[in-house]
């Protein structure tokens, strides 16, 4: 078990330079439009009036930005700190830098958050990167401790059924690696064994980008 968390730290830090890299040469890689399931969690928190919201793994900002756009105040977390500066100024550019806090934080360790801070959590695929199911149940732990009582977690993740699972190099369970990219993916038993603690409140199966990718979003309730 120690030598796979070792080999998961590595590749999850060779990930990091990769990404930096990637998104340095393009930095809106991903365009400026919301997601699609951005544009349903707002929905979501705007029904619960849910006002202060974690973002994990905000890239570029184009969910960030939207939610912002939206009065959502945002405290967005990303660990590539040219991803973060990017989300600093196209919030500036819009003028609302006061709905937005970006840090650079690794998922991988505790979250910088008393407990209870947050109305809701969001995440796009942030999930499905190179990380061991062990280093997801804690991180969803995290997610639990500083979420406030009855609070929602909307996140997404590519599938099983997508077209790249089970392609390019393996690097773990469910993992593979195409074009300089590991993705992990997931299959229904996966969100169920993550969302001890929650209730899952909802469920779909969508499609995004080329391929296209094919993905689960998941809404949790804390129990």
């Amino acid at each position: 078990m120690k030598n796979e968390n070792n080999n998961q730290t590595r590749i999850l830090n060779e990930q990091k330079q990769h990404w930096k890299k990637t998104y340095c040469e393009e930095p809106l890689l991903f365009g400026k439009k919301p997601s699609y399931s951005a544009i349903k969690a707002a929905k979501l928190f705007q029904k619960e009036k849910a006002a202060k919201i974690l973002e994990l793994g905000g890239g570029h900002g184009r969910d960030t930005i939207f939610f912002g756009t939206r009065r959502f105040h945002v405290d967005v977390l990303d660990y590539c700190d040219n991803s973060v500066q990017t989300i600093k100024k196209i919030a500036s550019q819009l003028h609302i830098s006061q709905y937005i806090t970006p840090s650079c934080h690794d998922v991988r360790e505790k979250l910088p958050f008393p407990d209870e801070t947050f109305d809701g959590c969001y995440s796009h695929m942030l999930f499905c990167m190179a990380l061991s199911s062990n280093q997801l149940e804690l991180i969803f732990q995290e997610i639990r401790r500083v979420l406030k009582p009855k609070g929602l977690v909307v996140y997404t993740v590519r599938h099983k059924g997508d077209a790249h699972y089970q392609k390019g190099i393996r690097r773990g369970v469910d993992m593979y690696e195409t074009e300089g990219f590991i993705v992990h993916f997931f299959d229904k038993e996966k969100i169920e064994f993550l969302s001890k603690g929650f209730n899952i409140v909802g469920f779909e199966e969508f499609e995004e980008g080329e391929l296209p990718r094919k993905l689960f979003m998941v809404t949790l309730r804390k129990s």
